[in-house]
């Protein structure tokens, strides 16, 4: 099968960063969907891992952790999902990427596609509507269709987790939605999305706040550069808010967070199958729920653009775009 991979850690600049190879089809194990692969998309996680994770010797590693497909056939225990069904699923981070023909996936973690839309569309969603939403319902603990005289502040907003992150607090709870971003064209990303409010992060945060008459936070969604912006978000939150974080921050000084009275939340979507969770099937049934949503009109797709088919050349270019910080929703490939 086609495949996109990487031998060795290197500058996306460079065209062994990552290359077209073939590979043996993979097999299914019990609780296994193998898929054929229609279109996938490419997250931050992809660039790390790529600049920082070396393969076994001599061997590819594949990355992409977000695909929309067709299954093609299932292991002995499967119970959800049989031939033809269209699914979307953002995957293990311990098992190959999808960047591939055809990939393998445990159904516990997989969602049927929204019927309204295309492939593209639709691999768009997995990886950062699974991370909002753990972050948002889980981690920062708010209930759907509550929030009432509460506000929540999305740092990076224009991202692909953001994209989806203010859809769901504009749409599921009564949350008051600030969103950051810094140029005009993520700027009214940020508002056609829902936000109520948007500043701008490379300015100080809590004079905008104030000049919208909020004086205070009671939750931060921390998607990008927390480290940079840690002070004022501890400045900005309110005694006893709630800061909840994605990215990887060299090193943050927690005691800052004490004199509030701040608690410190982290989303990792790979938790529940990293670890082979008793509740790992809730991803299952969370992207199951979001494929409802999308088909009742509540939520839309997150696509930014779309670079073409699945090849070498169009993933280090999507990469490239990643690592320069200005993308804009999420980045889609489809077809080999």
């Amino acid at each position: 099968m086609k495949a996109i991979a990487y031998y060795q850690n290197l500058p996306i600049d460079q065209p062994e960063a990552l290359i077209d190879v073939e590979l043996p089809a993979p097999q299914p194990s019990p609780r296994d969907l193998l898929v054929e692969v229609r279109a996938i998309s490419v997250n931050p996680v992809d660039t790390k891992i790529r600049r920082n994770v070396a393969p076994e010797a001599g061997q590819a590693k594949v990355l992409g952790w977000d695909v929309a497909g067709v299954v093609r056939a299932v292991g002995n225990e499967v119970k959800q999902f049989r031939p033809g069904d269209k699914v979307f699923y953002a995957g293990a981070i311990d098992r190959a990427g999808g960047n591939s023909e055809l990939h393998l996936v445990d159904e516990r973690i997989v969602g049927r596609m929204p019927g309204s839309l295309d492939f593209a569309r639709a691999a768009a969603l997995p990886l950062t509507a699974i991370t909002a939403w753990e972050l948002l319902f889980e981690r920062l603990q708010v209930r759907e269709g509550q929030g009432d005289d509460q506000n929540l502040l999305v740092m990076g907003a224009a991202g692909g987790v953001g994209s989806i992150l203010l859809q769901l607090a504009r749409k599921l709870t009564n949350l008051t939605v600030i969103g950051t971003a810094s140029r005009p064209e993520t700027q009214a990303w940020v508002t056609e999305l829902g936000a109520h409010h948007v500043i701008d992060h490379s300015q100080p945060l809590l004079p905008q706040l104030q000049a919208l008459g909020i004086e205070q936070v009671d939750m931060v969604a921390s998607l990008t550069h927390t480290d940079l912006h840690f002070d004022a978000l501890v400045e900005a939150l309110r005694p006893q808010g709630r800061l909840a974080l994605i990215d990887d921050p060299a090193q943050l000084d927690v005691i800052k967070l004490k004199r509030k009275s701040l608690s410190l939340h982290w989303e990792f979507m790979y938790t529940r199958s990293l670890f082979q969770t008793a509740d790992m099937v809730e991803q299952h049934r969370l992207l199951n729920r979001v494929a409802q949503l999308i088909d009742d009109g509540v939520l839309r797709t997150t696509l930014g653009e779309h670079f073409g088919s699945i090849n070498a050349a169009n993933l280090r270019k999507a990469h490239s775009l990643l690592e320069s910080g200005r993308a804009k929703g999420k980045i889609v490939l489809e077809g080999f």
